[in-house]
């Protein structure tokens, strides 16, 4: 049974197989309370299209609206009509390499985790388990607040991923949400209410995590105590910033100055900045807070109402109706930056960006520098924002770039219509062959002064969404990611749904939304003609979602619709390196009744809007992140609230482990089967001696081949090992670390730029290599037998080792400088010498020899980086 009193309102509102275990606890049963804004805005219909034209629209042409950006290749015509049928292309869309064939949906009973043919699924990293060596392995029955606190945590929304420099791809730094949690499946009959309190708080928030591979076909897995592994929760500081920074609005009896929050709640979505922060939504944080119940608070989902999570009853700051803590709900609500790579840092709460639910904010640059940033209010009938920063970005200059969030003009979007007369909710296509139309972003705050009559800087950015009322913003379904194209320059805003659109009393459909009861949701592609700081935009429907088989009002792109795979309530959205558009979604076991999934949008060419389903989440699940990495061919996705319809004992999931204790989000990532490596060079094959080893050692990234002008590959098994690829073949097989490069050179005769510098720094700095007394390192000079044991003894740590009594070879005797290493070689089973009993230890060691070593020292004996010494 449920362990906590879940006020399901929505029981017996939701449509189709929509949970109400997600209304309660993902948004505190919003759209049973009705929607939050009661707003007189103007729809398209009572704007009638302004009396703007297609010619007025786009400056005199008579042509279908033409989205492009400065620099793309033209501009994109909108379709005047469905496409006549036609094969698919064969080749995978802009090129990208990740190609695959599209499976089938899968039905919303079924729990599993569905990718193509060809591809595995990995988990990368689940709930509860511990990033540092002083938590504790999960455990169901023993849970605690001091283990959730260094944990991963519960439901993980949104997932970025950066590559750490110098690691050769190897090593990543990992970000995560922590959106909410599901306490009536995490735990066991008997925890108390206290405790599920305490727990849950901890399992909200932020995880950093670093990640590292054997190869880059290798799937990633997670480093317990890593420098950058955090954890943040809602008992960590939070830096507010910006123009509302310090205001009355702020303060509490803990923070009088307004500037220190503790905690952020309800993470959803987020975004990678150019200088490698990480930007998280604060989106659904009414429902853990009671409140008198004034307009403002209504207007933000908040009332007397108990929440269902309770922490009111245990901390007094949830409940703003205690003294003091009158604002404490106005300190949530923002976008938070977090620098992942420093762990001393101090998230920010941009104040400069508004305050509403935001699913996250996406950043640009612009051609002068400044920095464009694109916000969703992730509720129906609310709004799309704009932020243009006030100072310009500098390359090289973190420190600058870190503060362009804290000032600029905040805008949010009204929209026109062309063929507003022909919307009459069945989303039927206007004669014109399109959904289209222009718009203006409306200013709030502009040059450090408030655009809304009535209302100073600081009420507008506190309360956001009683100032974009005001203005006359247009009403959306559900605005929720905000991605602009690295490609083109264009912008995808994805509306999940809203079934109350054209509902008694509110907002009748428009040719932005154009479906009454909009229960699949639609996605919308911008043009910021030419300016992204600019007031005005071009717009056109790319998609209206759902399943072709079940209603008729689908469009996509003018893509034949039996053509596409069924997609619905489309959430997150991502681009992969050529262009393609991928979108997450959340909702489709209600709306038409299949797991939610991950799917591949075409946008250029004959197959523009195509849609094609690359996996399947499990039964409950939602499908979050994503992250792309087409040219690893692998992409990641985040599993979140798997199960969530069961109760504790009574699971409807058991993913990741499928062991049958019970469901856990949790990270995962795609790519290829691996597969039983082919003969990648033409001077090695099977019955050559050390082939085995060559290919493990080709397989984990440490040795390469060399590519011929016919195309084939070679290894060059008996050519003598360079001094500097000695150095990189260690540097490799040490996981790529960071390299801290020096000042001033230790070598006379290496120098930045050229070939395997900083692998041979690192060797230096790490004790493996000395060179000669005249400063030289001589980097292409062959290693002999001799010093390549030297190297590989101070690469274990320089373990202690008895100075031998005998030769270790015959031709080692023991006054010999290197007598000591080659023993200790001998002794682990590294090197074996040669059939007459010699190590020949002056002789330069092969390519093919030192392959076999290597994978006896890591794969046979698993001696890793200093791990016996150092």
């Amino acid at each position: 049974m449920a362990l906590i009193d879940l006020p399901l309102l929505m029981k017996d509102h939701v449509r189709g197989k929509r949970s109400p275990v997600t209304c309660a606890l993902k948004c505190g049963n919003q759209c049973a309370l009705g929607p939050c804004n009661h707003s007189d805005n103007p729809t398209f219909r009572d704007i009638v299209s302004s009396a703007i034209s297609r010619r007025t629209l786009l400056g005199g042409t008579t042509a279908a609206i033409a989205i492009g950006v400065a620099g793309t290749q033209g501009a994109l015509a909108a379709p005047a009509g469905p496409a006549p049928a036609a094969p698919a292309p064969a080749l995978a869309p802009g090129g990208t390499p990740l190609d695959f064939t599209a499976i089938e949906s899968v039905a919303a009973d079924v729990d599993e985790f569905t990718v193509p043919e060809g591809f595995a699924w990995h988990p990368v990293i689940r709930w509860g388990d511990p990033l540092f060596s002083d938590a504790p392995e999960f455990d169901w029955e023993r849970q605690s607040v001091a283990a959730q606190q260094r944990q991963f945590g519960y439901n993980n929304d949104f997932v970025e991923i950066q590559e750490i420099p110098g690691s050769d791809g190897l090593r990543a730094v990992m970000f995560v949400n922590h959106e909410y949690t599901n306490e009536n499946i995490m735990f066991p009959p008997g925890t108390s209410a206290e405790d599920m309190i305490e727990i849950g708080m901890a399992a909200h928030g932020l995880s950093v995590v670093e990640l590292e591979r054997e190869s880059r076909e290798a799937p990633y897995r997670y480093v317990v105590d890593a420098e950058l592994n955090r954890r943040f929760t809602v008992e960590d500081d939070f830096e507010m910033d910006g123009p509302a920074a310090g205001s009355e609005l702020l303060a509490t009896v803990e923070d009088p100055a307004g500037r220190f929050v503790k905690g952020t709640l309800n993470n959803c979505a987020g975004g990678l900045t150019p200088w490698g922060t990480i930007l998280s939504g604060e989106e659904n944080f009414h429902q853990y807070f009671v409140t008198p119940g004034s307009e403002r608070d209504q207007r933000y989902g908040m009332g007397s109402r108990p929440t269902q999570r309770g922490w009111e009853t245990r901390h007094p700051r949830f409940d703003t109706r205690t003294e003091g803590y009158e604002n404490e709900a106005n300190r949530f609500g923002w976008i938070v930056e977090v620098d992942p790579w420093d762990p001393t840092s101090t998230p920010k709460k941009h104040s400069a960006l508004g305050r509403f639910k935001h699913e996250g904010a996406n950043v640009r640059l612009t051609e002068d520098g400044r920095v464009v940033a694109y916000s969703g209010d992730d509720e129906v009938f609310d709004y799309l924002y704009k932020f243009v920063s006030r100072e310009t970005y500098v390359e090289g200059d973190r420190a600058h770039n870190m503060t362009l969030l804290s000032e600029g003009d905040l805008y949010v979007a009204a929209f026109t219509a062309t063929s507003a007369q022909e919307i009459d909710g069945s989303g039927d296509l206007p004669s014109d062959g399109a959904f289209d139309g222009g718009g203006t972003w409306l200013p709030l705050v502009e040059d450090g002064e408030s655009k809304v009559e009535g209302m100073s800087v600081e009420e507008v950015l506190v309360f956001t969404r009683l100032a974009a009322d005001a203005v006359g913003a247009t009403k959306m379904d559900r605005p929720e990611d905000v991605e602009p194209s690295p490609t083109t320059g264009l912008v995808y805003v994805a509306l999940t749904k809203n079934s109350d659109r054209g509902g008694a009393g509110e907002a009748p459909a428009d040719e932005m939304n154009p479906r009454s009861k909009n229960r699949d949701g639609h996605v919308i592609e911008m043009d910021e003609l030419g300016d992204p700081t600019g007031t005005s935009f071009g717009w056109r429907i790319l998609l209206l979602c759902g399943d072709p088989e079940q209603i008729d009002t689908t469009y996509f792109a003018g893509f034949p619709a039996d053509q596409v795979s069924p997609i619905s309530c489309p959430d997150n959205l991502a681009f992969d390196s050529v262009g393609n558009l991928w979108i997450s979604t959340d909702g489709q076991p209600g709306s038409i009744g299949r797991n939610d999934g991950l799917f591949r949008v075409t946008l250029e060419g004959e197959a523009r809007g195509r849609v094609e389903q690359f996996l399947a989440v499990p039964r409950d699940a939602e499908t979050c992140g994503p992250v792309i990495h087409d040219q690893d061919r692998t992409a990641f996705v985040a599993v979140q609230h798997p199960g969530e319809n069961g109760d504790y004992g009574a699971h409807t999931s058991f993913f990741p482990d499928f062991d049958g204790t019970g469901p856990k989000p949790a990270v995962v990532q795609v790519l290829p089967v691996a597969t039983e490596p082919e003969h990648p060079f033409t001077d090695m094959g099977p019955g050559h001696e050390h082939y085995e080893s060559v290919l493990w050692a080709h397989g984990h990234g440490i040795v390469r081949g060399w590519k011929e002008p016919d195309g084939t590959s070679t290894f060059r098994p008996l050519q003598p090992v360079q001094r500097d690829a000695m150095a990189a073949f260690l540097y490799r097989l040490a996981g790529s670390p960071e390299v801290d490069l020096p000042r001033s050179e230790p070598f006379r005769d290496v120098r930045k730029g050229q070939e395997h510098y900083t692998e041979i720094i690192w060797a230096y700095q790490m004790g493996i290599t000395t060179g000669w007394a005249d400063r030289t390192f001589r980097p292409t000079a062959p290693i002999t037998r001799d010093a390549m044991a030297a190297f590989v003894y101070r690469y274990a740590g320089s373990p202690e080792a008895p100075q031998p009594t005998q030769r270790p070879f015959g031709d080692v005797p023991l006054s010999s400088a290197y007598a000591k290493e080659i023993a200790w070689l001998q002794r682990e089973g590294i090197t074996k010498g040669w059939w007459d009993g010699t190590y020949r230890p002056l002789s330069p060691m092969h390519r093919d020899a030192t392959a076999a070593f290597l994978e006896r020292l890591h794969a046979e004996q698993g001696i890793t980086f200093r791990s016996l010494g150092g």
